[in-house]
């Protein structure tokens, strides 16, 4: 399936254009790529950022009780394979 693109305009210094361009030449692609690839993984990190947030926001409302901790801790060392 192709998604729609929309050109964007984007200033860049020209080290950073530079070294984008070795970058993309050494990789066999072009700016174009690494910037979509740059965007992202900036996006990716936003949203595991956030979801990590959220998680340690629910155990601060809600933490985990210490006796069920340690009762799994145990069960997983009597139940896990030795390496």
């Amino acid at each position: 399936m192709v998604m729609g693109r929309k050109q964007v305009l984007v200033q860049l210094d020209d080290d950073l254009v530079e070294r984008l361009d070795r970058l993309a030449e050494h990789e066999g692609t072009n700016r174009s790529v690494l910037l979509r690839r740059g965007a992202a993984a900036v996006l990716h990190m936003a949203e595991a950022a956030e979801a990590h947030r959220k998680m340690v926001d629910g155990y601060r409302r809600f933490p985990q009780d210490p006796d069920l901790v340690e009762a799994a801790g145990l069960l997983a060392s009597e139940t896990l394979p030795e390496w």
